[in-house]
C-alpha cells in the first residue's frame, strides 16, 4: 500500500473513510506537531520518556559529590520537603527548592545521608499548596507499602545487588505464530484463601501455562492499587509494583523464568484513569485539580469514579511516557495491554455510544490529545523494543487503531475483539443451542477491520466476575459443583462440555490473528470471582483458583484443560492465526453445520444438538487424502469416542462447487480437524 505521509493511506485499506479524509490529516497532523516538538529535546528517547531517570529519588551528583536526588513536578505548591525516616519525619530538616518550571529539587550527599536514606527506608513528601500541608506518595516513586487498611506509604528502593538476570526474552514471529494470551491474576491464581504471590506464581502457575501452549502471559493489576478488588484499574502509583504480590526482584525473577520457558510477559497498562485518593495518588498533588488532570467535570469520570488525564501536557506526557519506558527496561516486559482506551479515545469515554455508523469514529467527540499521546506511545514502545507487543482495549471499533502511524494508524499491533464475549453471553442467555443461526455465527467471527490483527476470545476476567457467568457456568449453571463426575452420566454437563469446547474451537479459528484466555476458564473453572470485601464478609474464598481440579481423573475439568492444550497446538503445528486465508466450504442451517479452510486445515462442525451425521459429503480444497488430527468427541477430551476412523481418502466427486471431497461420520454436537496426507 503506497502512503500518502498525510494520515490518509488507511483510506485506501478502507474506502469507507474517504468522507473522514480531513478528519484523518487532523489526528496526523497533531501527532506530527507534538512529535516536531519531541526532536527538539532529543527525540522520543529523549528527555520525555527519562523521566524516571530524572524525577523521584535516583543517584547522582553535585559539584563532585555523590548522593540521592529527588525531584518533583508541582508547579501550584507553595513548598515541598522529603520527609522520612532518614530526618524522623521532621517536616522543617529537608526542605527543597522549586525551579521556573515548576520542578522542586533536593539534593541528599551521601556524606551526610549514606547511612540514614538507606534501601528500603521510608519516605514521604510534604506538600504545602491551597489544600494545607499534607504527606503525600512522591509521583515517581518505585515502591509503595501498606503499612494498615488505609495507609501507604513509600520506600527508597535501591537493592546493593540489582537483580542478576539470567535470560533473554524469547522471540515471537508474530507473522508465522499467533498471539496465546494466558490473562492472570497474581494474587488469585493461588488455591489457599490469601493474597498469592510473585514467588508462589513463579513456582505454581507458570508451568501450567507453559504445558498449556499458551507462548504469552498476560499480568493483571502489577501497578500498585490501593483497592484490591478494584482488579488493578484503579492505579495510585504508576512506577510502583503491588507490594501485595511481593518485592521488584521476585517480579524481575518470575518474568525471567517465564522468559525461559518461553512465555512472553504482558502487563495491563493503565494510563486511561487514575485512582481518585489523595493520601496514595496523584490527586490535587499541587492542590489543584488541574495538575495531572483535567480541571472540573472534563477531568472526572463518572462511570469509574476516577480522574482523566490532560494529554495536552507536556509533563503529563513525560510522565506516562517515562512510565511505559521503565516498565520495559527495568523489567523487561514484551508489551502491554492498554487498558481503557475507548475512554481515552472520545470525551463522552463511550459511554452509551453504539458506533453504528463511521461519523461516530470522528467530529468533536474525539479527544485529540489522547489520540495522539496514543500515538506518541506505541512509538515508545517500539522505539525501547521492536519486537514488543502493543495491544488495545477497545470496544468503538475506531478505524486504524491497529494499524502503522504512517498510515494514519495509531500503532497498536493489535484489538481486543470485544465484541465476540459479548455476542456469545448474548446469544446462550436468548436461544437454545437448536435455534442458533450458524451463518450469523460465522459472520461474527469474521467481522474484523481488514489488516487490524485482533485478539479473538470467548470469556477474559470481564466474563468471570461476580454479577456475571463464566461459559461454563452459563452453560451448566450449579450442577458444575454436583454432576461434573465421569461415573455419573448428566445430559446438561454433556452439552456443557461439548458446546464448551466447540465455542472455544471455531472462535480460536475464526475470530482474530491472536487469542486469549483467562486463567482457570480453559477448564470451566465453576467458581466466579469475587474479591474479598464487605458484602462476603471479606473472604477470600472466590479470589482464588482451583487447581486441584484439573488433577482428578473423575472429573471433566481434566478433559476440558486437555482439550485446550491440543487447540493451542494447532497454531503452533500449522501457524493457523497468522493464515489470514479462510475459506467457508460449507454450511446448512437446519442441519448445523460449517465446514472451513484455514492454514491448509479443514474444521467440520456439526452443532446440531441430537442428530449425527454418517457419510457426510464435505468440500475439500486439495486432491488428497485426509487424516484426523483432532475430535472434540474424543473420550480424553469428555467425549463419547464415537469416531474411529482417522483416515478419509478423497474422491473425485464434486461438491457445493469443489472438484473433490470426503466422507466423514460426525457425531452431534462434535467437531473434527482435519490435514492433508
Amino acid at each position: 500500500m503506497s502512503k500518502q505521509h498525510d494520515g490518509t493511506s488507511l483510506i485506501q485499506l478502507d474506502p469507507l473513510l474517504k468522507p473522514y479524509t480531513a478528519e484523518l490529516r487532523k489526528r496526523y497532523i497533531s501527532y506530527h506537531k507534538s512529535k516536531t516538538h519531541i526532536e527538539k529535546h532529543g527525540g522520543i528517547l529523549g528527555e520525555l520518556s527519562q523521566g524516571h531517570n530524572y524525577f523521584g529519588l535516583n543517584r547522582g551528583e553535585l559539584n563532585g559529590e555523590t548522593g540521592v536526588w529527588y525531584r518533583e513536578w508541582a508547579p501550584r505548591a507553595e513548598s515541598l520537603s522529603l520527609i522520612g525516616d532518614f530526618n524522623e519525619w521532621n517536616r522543617d530538616a529537608n526542605p527543597m527548592s522549586v525551579d521556573e518550571w515548576g520542578i522542586w529539587h533536593l539534593f541528599l550527599p551521601d556524606k551526610d545521608y549514606a547511612d540514614r536514606l538507606t534501601h528500603e527506608s521510608r519516605v514521604k513528601v510534604h506538600v504545602v499548596s491551597e489544600l494545607g500541608g499534607l504527606d503525600r506518595i512522591p509521583a515517581y516513586i518505585q515502591r509503595v507499602i501498606q503499612e494498615s487498611e488505609t495507609e501507604f506509604t513509600g520506600q527508597y528502593w535501591s537493592p546493593s545487588v540489582p537483580y542478576q538476570w539470567k535470560h533473554d526474552s524469547p522471540y515471537l514471529n508474530t507473522h508465522k505464530e499467533g498471539l496465546r494470551i494466558y490473562e492472570a491474576h497474581v494474587g488469585m491464581a493461588q488455591e489457599t484463601e490469601k493474597v498469592g504471590t510473585f514467588a508462589e506464581f513463579t513456582q505454581n502457575v507458570l508451568s501450567r501455562i507453559a504445558n498449556l501452549g499458551y507462548n504469552a502471559v498476560q499480568l493483571m493489576a502489577i501497578m500498585e492499587h490501593p483497592y484490591y478488588a478494584s482488579f488493578g484499574y484503579h492505579v495510585s502509583n504508576f512506577f510502583a509494583v503491588s507490594s501485595r504480590f511481593g518485592t521488584p526482584e521476585e517480579l524481575k525473577e518470575l518474568i525471567d523464568i517465564a522468559h525461559d520457558m518461553g512465555l512472553l510477559v504482558i502487563m495491563d497498562m493503565v494510563h486511561s484513569h487514575a485512582v481518585k485518593n489523595i493520601n496514595e495518588g496523584l490527586n490535587r498533588f499541587d492542590g489543584t485539580d488541574h495538575h495531572y488532570f483535567h480541571a472540573g467535570a472534563k477531568g472526572e469520570h463518572i462511570a469509574w469514579d476516577s480522574l482523566c488525564f490532560d494529554y495536552s501536557k507536556y509533563e503529563v506526557q513525560r510522565f506516562l511516557l517515562s512510565n511505559i519506558r521503565f516498565w520495559l527496561e527495568t523489567y523487561r516486559l514484551d508489551g502491554f495491554r492498554f487498558d481503557g482506551v475507548t475512554s481515552m479515545l472520545y470525551t463522552h469515554h463511550g459511554l452509551g455510544k453504539e458506533f453504528s455508523d463511521y461519523a461516530d469514529y470522528f467530529g468533536d467527540d474525539v479527544d485529540i490529545d489522547a489520540v495522539t499521546y496514543l500515538m506518541l506511545a506505541n512509538e515508545m514502545v517500539h522505539a525501547v523494543n521492536p519486537n514488543a507487543i502493543s495491544i488495545a482495549e477497545d470496544m468503538s471499533g475506531m478505524p486504524g487503531l491497529a494499524r502503522p502511524i504512517e498510515e494514519g494508524g495509531i500503532g497498536f499491533d493489535y484489538r481486543l475483539a470485544m465484541g465476540i464475549p459479548d455476542y456469545w453471553i448474548r446469544l446462550l442467555k436468548e436461544k437454545k443451542d437448536e435455534e442458533w443461526h450458524i451463518g450469523d455465527i460465522y459472520g461474527m467471527l469474521r467481522n474484523r477491520r481488514v489488516g487490524e490483527k485482533h485478539i479473538a476470545y470467548v470469556e477474559s476476567h470481564d466474563q468471570s466476575i461476580v454479577g456475571d457467568k463464566t461459559l461454563a457456568m452459563q452453560l451448566m449453571d450449579a450442577e458444575l459443583y454436583t454432576n461434573m463426575s465421569v461415573y455419573t452420566p448428566n445430559l446438561r454437563i454433556a452439552r456443557g462440555v461439548a458446546l464448551h469446547k466447540l465455542i472455544r474451537l471455531i472462535t480460536f479459528n475464526l475470530g482474530g490473528e491472536g487469542y486469549l484466555n483467562f486463567m482457570g476458564n480453559e477448564f470451566g473453572h465453576p467458581e466466579w470471582i469475587d474479591f474479598p470485601r464487605e458484602g462476603n464478609n471479606n473472604s477470600y474464598w472466590y479470589a482464588r483458583r482451583q487447581w486441584h481440579l484439573v488433577e482428578d481423573d473423575t472429573l471433566y475439568y481434566k478433559h476440558l484443560n486437555a482439550f485446550d492444550a491440543k487447540m493451542q497446538q494447532l497454531d503452533k503445528d500449522f501457524n493457523l492465526l497468522t493464515d489470514e486465508n479462510i475459506q467457508l466450504l460449507f454450511i446448512h442451517e437446519d442441519a448445523k453445520q460449517i465446514v472451513f479452510e484455514r492454514a491448509g486445515l479443514v474444521f467440520a462442525f456439526n452443532l446440531h444438538p441430537n442428530t449425527s451425521v454418517t457419510d457426510w459429503r464435505i468440500p475439500i480444497p486439495e486432491k488428497s487424502d485426509y487424516r484426523l488430527i483432532l475430535n472434540t468427541d474424543d473420550i480424553k477430551f469428555g467425549g463419547y469416542g464415537a469416531i474411529e476412523n482417522v483416515h478419509y481418502p478423497w474422491q473425485d466427486i464434486t461438491t457445493e462447487g469443489h472438484k473433490q471431497s470426503i466422507q466423514l461420520y460426525v457425531p452431534a454436537r462434535s467437531a473434527l480437524v482435519l490435514i492433508p496426507k
